[in-house]
C-alpha cells in the first residue's frame, strides 16, 4: 500500500530514529516507509531490538522521529508543536498498552471516559453502554481497577481506546499481561472493533498467535521492513520470524 493514498490512516514515510550518537548510535528505525489501511487490523512483528516499538511510538506521536514523516490521514505529526501534538493523541488516536494504565482512584466508567473529560468533549449516545455491552462489562462499571480481573481491567482500557471514535488504534503487546482465555478475548475483540465499527487497529506483538488474529503483518528486522503477510496463521507467522532469527 502506498503510504500516502487515500485509505491509508497511519503512515511512515522514509522514518529514521537514531538513539545516541557517532560510534554507540543505534538505528532504531532506518528509513521506514509502510502504510497501514483503514478499518483494517494491522500486527507489527519481529525480533527484539528490530524496531517494532519505536515505529509504533512514532506512529502515535509518542516519540519522535529523527527524520522522515509520520502521518496520522493528512496531518504529519513531525511537523506539529507538542501542544498540538498532544491535542491530535487525545483526539484522534486511541491506545491500548501491555500494563492497562488505569487510574486507580477512579471507576471504570470514569477510566473510560477520561480522554473525552479532558477533550471537554461526550461520547457519542449509547456508544459506552454499546461498547460495555459488547466487552462484558456493564456490571463493572462502577468498580475500580483493584476491584477488577486482568481480563476486566483490559476491557476496560479497550472501551477508553473506542469511546472517544479514535482514527486509529495503537495496541501495544495488549495481552502480555494476560492469561491465555483473557488474551484470546481481547484480541477477538479487536478484530470484531475492525469488522462491526470500520475501527483500524495497529498492533505490536511477538505473540505469532496474537498476530493470526490480525489481517495483515508487517515484519521489521534492524529497523527496516523485513516483511509483509495478508491473512497469516500462526504457522506462517512462526516461520517468517523463525527465518528473521526470533525465536520460536
Amino acid at each position: 500500500m502506498h503510504p500516502e493514498n487515500g485509505h491509508t490512516a497511519v503512515a511512515a514515510v522514509d522514518l529514521v530514529k537514531v538513539y545516541g550518537s557517532g560510534d554507540t548510535a543505534v538505528h532504531a528505525l532506518d528509513g521506514v516507509t509502510v502504510g497501514f489501511a483503514r478499518a483494517r487490523f494491522t500486527a507489527i512483528m519481529g525480533p527484539s531490538g528490530s524496531g517494532k516499538s519505536t515505529l509504533m511510538h512514532c506512529l502515535a506521536g509518542l516519540d519522535t522521529a529523527t527524520s522522515g514523516r509520520a502521518l496520522l490521514g493528512g496531518t504529519d505529526l513531525t511537523a506539529l508543536s507538542d501542544k498540538v501534538l498532544t491535542k491530535v493523541r487525545r483526539e484522534r488516536i486511541g491506545f491500548v498498552f501491555q500494563s492497562f494504565n488505569l487510574l486507580p482512584q477512579l471507576t471504570a466508567e470514569q477510566n473510560i471516559t477520561l480522554p473525552l473529560d479532558l477533550a471537554g468533549r461526550k461520547p457519542a449516545p449509547g456508544l459506552l453502554a454499546q461498547l460495555a455491552g459488547v466487552l462484558g462489562i456493564t456490571g463493572r462499571l462502577a468498580h475500580r481497577p483493584s476491584e477488577l480481573s486482568g481480563g476486566q481491567q483490559q476491557r476496560v482500557a479497550l472501551a477508553r481506546a473506542l469511546v472517544s471514535q479514535p482514527e486509529v488504534v495503537f495496541a501495544d503487546e495488549p495481552t502480555g499481561n494476560l492469561d491465555s482465555r483473557s488474551g484470546a478475548e481481547v484480541l477477538g475483540f479487536l478484530r470484531n472493533s475492525v469488522r462491526e465499527f470500520g475501527q483500524t487497529v495497529v498492533m505490536v506483538t511477538h505473540d505469532p498467535g496474537a498476530a493470526a488474529y490480525a489481517d495483515r503483518v508487517v515484519l521489521l528486522a534492524d529497523g527496516r521492513i523485513a516483511g509483509d503477510l495478508d491473512n497469516p496463521d500462526r504457522a506462517v507467522v512462526a516461520d517468517a520470524l523463525q527465518t528473521l532469527g526470533a525465536p520460536r
